[in-house]
């Protein structure tokens, strides 16, 4: 299976010390040189910067198709363009994303988008995490946004609620 990701996901799961599990469900991941930049160079001293660097598992490479990442970037900011750009040129089957319009032009782009709450379910369905309400409360406690429809929804499809 071949994983794409942008940064968001990889720094959620950082913050709450989950990054394995995407070792875990996926094995090795994919990563273009925008998303490392953002994360390990100019994110120091944030969550992921340290995770990401030493993770053998995750490769990181440069895009080829230069005129879809630049007519993406129009649209998002440079590491999600580069996600989306890097996932079609090598196929990939899943690409981790968390935002909204990022996971609209992934879709337009035949693309599978899934983003931390779907990775955290994943994890919750196959015993990798024994209670998705704790992580996802603490993804809360750390700043990230998750809105309480899928919050819920979330909780509900694995038995929590």
């Amino acid at each position: 299976m071949i994983v794409v990701s942008d940064a968001s996901v990889l720094i959620g799961l950082s913050a709450i010390n989950r990054l394995i599990i995407l070792q875990s469900l996926f094995g090795e991941l994919l990563i273009p040189e925008a998303v490392y930049r953002e994360i390990v160079t100019a994110g120091k001293g944030r969550p992921g910067e340290h995770q990401v660097q030493a993770a053998t598992w995750i490769r990181y490479q440069a895009v080829v198709n230069l005129s879809l990442s630049a007519d993406l970037q129009g649209k998002l900011d440079d590491g999600e363009a580069e996600a989306i750009t890097l996932a079609v040129e090598v196929g990939a089957d899943i690409l981790l994303m968390d935002e909204r319009r990022g996971r609209q032009l992934a879709k337009s782009h035949g693309l599978r988008p899934l983003g931390t709450v779907g990775v955290l379910l994943r994890a919750r369905r196959v015993g990798l995490i024994g209670s998705l309400q704790a992580d996802l409360d603490a993804l809360l406690h750390m700043g990230f946004r998750i809105s309480q429809a899928i919050y819920h929804k979330a909780l509900i499809e694995v038995g929590e609620r």
